[in-house]
């Protein structure tokens, strides 16, 4: 949507354009039909005339040439004088209007706290910021292309210009503020350097790499990288599992998102779901009585992951349970224990 602003100058600007050109017109007629003068002539009388260069005439004026060049001079003066102005005033509101949309949004990513950083709005990085937007998740976007901010910004997608190598660009992002950095830029070592520089600031950020080539995965978790990922990998791995197991592969992608914005899996630390003083197991939190999901699986305060785990499974602080429910059973949890979503 055009600024207004913006389009009462284009308005003005339209308006100056238009009387330079009756002004051409006038004076061209005018030479030519008062003065004698070829068609040639009058142009270049009217031209010299309107720039005020100062060459001297075609041909000798008579009183009457003389009044009609002092009236086009006298027109001319305001009509051009006129269109710089607008003109100006049109560059100026133009770089005026950008440096306050930085500024505006500036001051929207000096307060967000525990958001997340994705570097890079090529196509893993787009794909990245469409998941989150559906699961409410708070982030911010570094790209270095003016284009592609220029073409993808929006209320809703907060940008930074800039290169993800520097560390004033993400510092300008809130690095220091984020719970997680997405590096998704194409190339394997500029990836390293993002992942080295977002480590060395932020030491506690989680950070999730994009890699193109296997052997980038070691550097990139030397580098301080929690999860490496090769998209080519996976969707060789995706393909392959659509001629191997077609039908459970489908359900498997239907899981966490159906519909826009409609959830039904969700993780969740113990700690939102009882006082971990007294620890509990799966069978006396119960939640299948409580919210109708079921838990499907467990990932212990160590990391490792349990599938399908035991009803007797201990729920230890700094563990997680990962549930599975109809989008409705899905926001009944949530409401019951005043879990806040992204």
């Amino acid at each position: 949507m055009t600024n207004p602003v913006v389009q009462i100058f284009k308005s003005k600007l339209n308006t100056a354009v238009a009387l330079l050109i009756c002004l051409l017109f006038a004076g061209v007629v005018g030479f030519k039909f008062l003065s004698g003068f070829s068609w040639l002539d009058a142009v270049y009388m009217t031209v010299i005339t309107i720039t005020t260069v100062g060459f001297g005439e075609v041909q000798p004026l008579n009183d009457q040439d003389k009044l009609f060049t002092v009236g086009l001079i006298l027109t001319s003066a305001i009509i051009v004088g006129y269109a710089l102005k607008v003109i100006t005033e049109y560059i100026i509101s133009r770089n005026d209007i950008k440096e306050l949309k930085l500024k505006k949004m500036q001051k929207k990513i000096q307060a967000l706290s525990g958001h997340i950083i994705i570097c890079g709005y090529g196509r893993n990085g787009k794909q990245a910021a469409k998941k989150l937007a559906t699961h409410n998740r708070t982030f911010v976007v570094i790209e270095k292309d003016e284009q592609v901010v220029q073409k993808h910004q929006n209320e809703d997608t907060l940008f930074v210009t800039g290169n993800a190598n520097e560390d004033e660009v993400l510092a300008a992002a809130g690095i220091d503020r984020a719970c997680c950095l997405i590096s998704a830029l194409p190339n394997d070592s500029e990836n390293v350097f993002v992942v080295l520089s977002a480590r060395q600031i932020n030491p506690d950020i989680r950070i999730i790499s994009r890699a193109s080539q296997e052997s980038s995965s070691s550097k990139l978790k030397l580098a301080g990288a929690n999860n490496v990922i090769l998209p080519d990998r996976i969707g060789g791995d995706h393909m392959a599992s659509l001629v191997v197991v077609p039908d459970l592969l489908e359900f498997v992608d239907n899981l966490s998102i159906v519909g826009n914005r409609t959830i039904n899996i969700e993780e969740v630390a113990v700690e939102q779901l009882y006082d971990p003083s007294q620890t509990k197991t799966i069978l006396e939190l119960d939640l299948r009585k409580k919210t109708g999901c079921n838990v499907i699986g467990y990932k212990d305060e160590n990391g490792k992951y349990h599938i399908n785990p035991e009803a007797d499974q201990k729920l230890v602080p700094g563990s997680k349970v990962i549930v599975l429910g109809r989008p409705e059973q899905i926001q009944t949890l949530n409401s019951r224990y005043n879990i806040e979503v992204g």
